[in-house]
């Protein structure tokens, strides 16, 4: 299964200057994030969380051909099973949820917003987040900018507050297309960036080459 720009600019991303010795990967996919963060931390459990069944088998497969098979483990389960079933609480959670591509955008706004609210519910994502982040844990995530200001009332609403923000431009010349949030139960300024991708097609900025080349073969 291919790898997507955002999964591999979370991963990248995400601080650990905590040291988080516990991380959940909800929504884990193939297992992306869960082997970059194993990769880039000295976390001792790393969970992951996937429903589909053929994305659930892969990314088993490349936990344990990884090598940090003993540190990475994923539940075949959806998330609202594992927030009612796990006690425990992770210093760190890391979401690229799946969201209604702006590609296939139609006249209708409200028509969009429900899509995009079906792909994976915010506010379910939110709320489950709120139960299983520890007191001083950290949320990371990527949205559509779009969803940006509504993600962040939301998230309000459970005491879970910015505190990072990076916006991401393909180019110079295009829109922001992402938001990469740190989110934590601790209320202060927030600190922004932005990212640009490329200055031209496959020509890219040395600010993301720099953050990514420790994840890709050829960069």
């Amino acid at each position: 299964m291919k790898v997507g720009t955002d999964g591999v600019l979370l991963g990248a991303w995400t601080p650990i200057n905590r040291h988080p010795i516990s991380i959940l990967d909800i929504g884990a996919g193939t297992g992306l994030l869960s082997l970059i963060m194993a990769q880039r931390s000295f976390a001792e459990v790393i969970d992951a969380i996937e429903i589909d069944d053929d994305a659930y088998e892969q990314c088993v497969d490349n936990f344990e051909q990884s090598l940090w098979g003993d540190r990475l483990f994923c539940y075949h389960a959806s998330l609202e099973e594992f927030t009612e079933e796990i006690e425990d609480t992770y210093d760190l959670i890391i979401c690229n949820p799946p969201f209604y591509s702006e590609n296939y955008k139609t006249e209708n706004d409200q028509r969009d917003l429900a899509r995009f609210q079906d792909a994976m519910p915010f506010n379910h994502l939110l709320e489950s987040v709120s139960t299983l982040l520890a007191p001083n844990g950290t949320f990371s995530v990527v949205i559509p900018y779009i969803e940006e200001n509504r993600f962040i009332e939301m998230a309000a609403s459970l005491k879970l507050f910015p505190n990072n923000i990076l916006h991401v431009q393909g180019n110079p010349n295009s829109p922001i297309k992402r938001s990469l949030i740190i989110f934590s139960f601790v209320e202060t300024s927030i600190e922004k960036d932005l990212l640009i991708i490329e200055t031209d097609r496959h020509k890219y900025t040395s600010n993301y080459i720099k953050l990514t080349k420790d994840f890709y073969l050829k960069m």
